[in-house]
């Protein structure tokens, strides 16, 4: 049951859908995990996590939805207050959030300086921004190829099969690359999901 205390809402079919998803994974009665990442070209970059009890640190916000944990990080608190997890028409989970990613935030941490070909950039990215972030998850994300302006990612660690991991994909990862590799346009996830053996994130 959602209370006054809670920071987000959770729709009714995005709560069903993730407890749908987390039914798949190897562990039971994880916590959903979620927090603002940073700020891209369209907005606050979301990461989200299935975390195992253990996994949570003492000083997030929790939070029940129904039967499902949810765990916030105290510096996202404001930056999601009153957002809503909802599903869209054509069936992705999405976060509606009231909050302005201003550019205060966008420009809160140092620029990142990339160098090369596109390949060599994209990988600088991933190495020295993205994978940092979701190690703690167990998870990493490779280039395996680069095709015009798409780019083919492939999720490894605690990301392969993780029923987040779509989402993830296309709040946090994609919106990092598309908004500092400006020759790229579209990001395909080639992972098989379907081979992941410990999902977490």
């Amino acid at each position: 049951m959602e209370t006054s205390s809670n920071i987000v809402e959770i729709s009714e079919v995005a709560l069903e859908q993730i407890l749908e998803l987390r039914t798949l994974e190897a562990v039971p009665d994880l916590t959903l995990g979620l927090r603002v990442a940073g700020v891209g070209a369209n907005g606050f970059i979301y990461e989200t996590a299935f975390m195992r009890s253990e996994d949570v640190a003492e000083t997030d916000h929790k939070e029940l939805h129904g039967d499902l944990p949810v765990a916030i990080p105290l510096t996202s608190l404001e930056q999601l207050r009153g957002s809503v997890l909802d599903m869209t028409e054509s069936g992705g989970l999405v976060i509606r959030n009231p909050n302005p990613a201003t550019p205060e935030l966008a420009t809160a941490g140092p620029a990142i300086e990339l160098t090369g070909t596109v390949e060599e950039r994209i990988t600088q990215l991933l190495d020295t921004h993205i994978n940092p972030a979701i190690a703690s998850h167990g998870g990493y994300v490779r280039l395996l190829s680069v095709d015009g302006s798409t780019a083919q990612l492939e999720m490894g660690g605690g990301c392969q099969g993780c029923g987040m991991a779509a989402m993830t994909l296309r709040d946090g990862i994609q919106a990092a690359i598309l908004h500092n590799i400006p020759e790229i346009e579209e990001i395909v996830d080639v992972t098989d999901h379907m081979a992941g053996t410990n999902p977490y994130y």
